[in-house]
């Protein structure tokens, strides 16, 4: 079993990028805490996501988000330019949720909480208050199946 969850905040803003076959592809790396007794260090995360969720983390994530992210470790190699190999270890990133804002700059950009498939309706106004008038009181419950 290769699952990974994390919970931290971006070290930088997310590097989108496309490929020769024009999948987009961004990388960030996640700041984690790692506490031992009364002492803390931070551990560092590359993280790569692909597609949709690749555009959504570049259009929404900042350095200093916090971001949750669902996953599993891949190492990858490559051949440097001076002839050795290079090994690579991240996350691969299937589920990235927004948790909370960075530091935008005074920004106002609206953040979605969760950048998976799912989709609000083009009209939908997480602001809109709701209004309890438009909701009926149920006169009784004995049709209730349950």
């Amino acid at each position: 079993m290769n699952s990974v969850i994390l919970i931290g905040r971006l070290t930088k803003d997310p590097e989108l990028r496309y490929t020769n076959t024009g999948k987009a592809v961004a990388n960030f790396t996640v700041a984690i805490n790692r506490s031992f007794g009364k002492d803390s260090e931070a551990d560092f995360i590359p993280v790569v996501v692909w597609e949709k969720q690749a555009e959504n983390c570049a259009n929404y994530l900042s350095k200093g988000s916090q971001v949750g992210v669902q996953g599993r470790i891949q190492v990858r190699t490559y051949e440097a330019k001076d002839g050795g190999t290079r090994y690579v270890t991240e996350v691969v990133g299937n589920n990235v949720e927004f948790l909370s804002g960075g530091s935008s700059s005074g920004s106002s950009a609206q953040t979605p909480q969760r950048s998976g498939s799912s989709s609000a309706p083009a009209d939908f106004n997480p602001e809109e208050e709701i209004n309890v008038d438009d909701f009926k009181a149920m006169d009784d419950d004995e049709d209730l199946p349950f």
